[in-house]
């Protein structure tokens, strides 16, 4: 009960440290929860897992979000990231990741990852949330 309550009054600010895999989960979901449209974002990390910035980074319609990796690359290099985890989320409430988000977090994690920029996670975020990581989709 009690890490309930800390989870969620927790806030993504500069610094925070992202301890859990609930953590996370808790505060993306709450920051994309409520939104009518599918809405891409990317919580970037340091060495330490501490936030460097939570970015909404592109919205799309009430089923998709089109993605450009080029951006997602940019602002890690800018943030100087060390990781990262992807998040979005489905406004139907349905968590589960579709085919086109495997196939695209497959490609940001090889990309990133030229760069030294790890991919923790991606959480798909509906009713529920979905963690790549926890579904084996990372591999």
């Amino acid at each position: 009960m009690a890490e309930a309550k800390r989870i969620s009054s927790y806030r993504l600010r500069r610094g925070a440290e992202i301890t859990t895999p609930d953590i996370a989960k808790a505060v993306i979901q709450q920051k994309l929860g409520s939104y009518q449209y599918e809405m891409f974002a990317c919580l970037f990390l340091d060495t330490k897992h501490r936030v460097l910035a939570f970015t909404e980074m592109f919205r799309g319609s009430v089923n998709q979000a089109t993605v450009h990796p080029r951006e997602v690359v940019k602002e890690a290099l800018r943030l100087n990231a060390s990781a990262v985890i992807l998040a979005h989320n489905h406004p139907s409430g349905d968590s589960t990741p579709s085919q086109s988000d495997i196939e695209l977090t497959r490609k940001l994690k090889e990309i990133l990852g030229v760069i030294d920029v790890r991919v923790l996670d991606h959480l798909v975020i509906g009713d529920d949330v979905a963690a790549f990581s926890e579904l084996g989709l990372l591999q």
